[in-house]
């Protein structure tokens, strides 16, 4: 497994990767019938780096950061990350998510914040707090999730420094 930047020949396996994400519902707060032109402007486009997770020749996994605020927030990066369903349960997300931890910090990040993490998504609130990060707030309903309604978001959060 090598995780790497993502080049503009990466796009196509990444909007693989996010349509079915995208699509499913579950996980992201994007419009479901995001088009790829518009996903990949909010992956690749609107991050200061995105990286791609390769297996066998094949991209599995692809995570972003980017600055979470502007100006007085610019030392808090925020990621996203998204798993190819076969590689799942495979400790990817584990491996991407320290990975990005360390390349936020040579950025310059002091800390790292994920701003809606639905709390229907247990296997990865279980691995964000196993990771260091702390729930540092809940959003009542912020989500309404296809298959079980409305679900609580969380703001969770890592110092980076140190």
């Amino acid at each position: 497994m090598i995780i790497r930047p993502a080049t503009a020949t990466d796009h196509d396996a990444i909007w693989t990767l996010l349509h079915d994400v995208f699509r499913a519902g579950e996980t992201y707060a994007v419009d479901p019938a995001i088009t790829k032109a518009d996903a990949l402007d909010y992956w690749v486009k609107a991050s200061a780096a995105t990286y791609v997770a390769e297996a066998d020749g094949r991209i599995v996994g692809t995570y972003y950061i980017k600055t979470n605020q502007p100006g007085g927030g610019a030392h808090i990066c925020n990621c996203g990350y998204i798993v190819s369903p076969a590689a799942r349960g495979q400790g990817l997300a584990r491996q991407m998510c320290e990975a990005s931890q360390e390349r936020a910090r040579a950025m310059g990040y002091r800390a790292m914040q994920f701003n809606f993490v639905l709390s229907s998504n247990a296997g990865a609130v279980r691995l964000w707090h196993k990771l260091g990060f702390t729930t540092v707030g809940t959003i009542p309903d912020a989500f309404d999730h296809p298959k079980v309604g409305m679900v609580d978001a969380y703001v969770m959060h890592k110092a980076l420094a140190g």
